[in-house]
């Protein structure tokens, strides 16, 4: 699984890029974007979203 970022509800507060621990999280245009292959699977940008705009696929 890898977490996914849903575009259209990402507000661009870079909360998930401060606290992944794999460093696997980087915002471009204002919107974050998940990197696959640094992508860890721990969740924590799913539980640390304060825009519930991230989930495992």
């Amino acid at each position: 699984m890898v977490a996914v970022v849903d575009k259209d509800m990402c507000i661009g507060c870079a909360t998930c890029v401060d606290i992944c621990p794999a460093a696997a999280i980087e915002l471009i245009d204002d919107k974050a974007v998940v990197d696959v292959s640094g992508c860890v699977d721990c969740e924590t940008c799913v539980d640390e979203c304060t825009q519930s705009a991230i989930h495992m696929e």
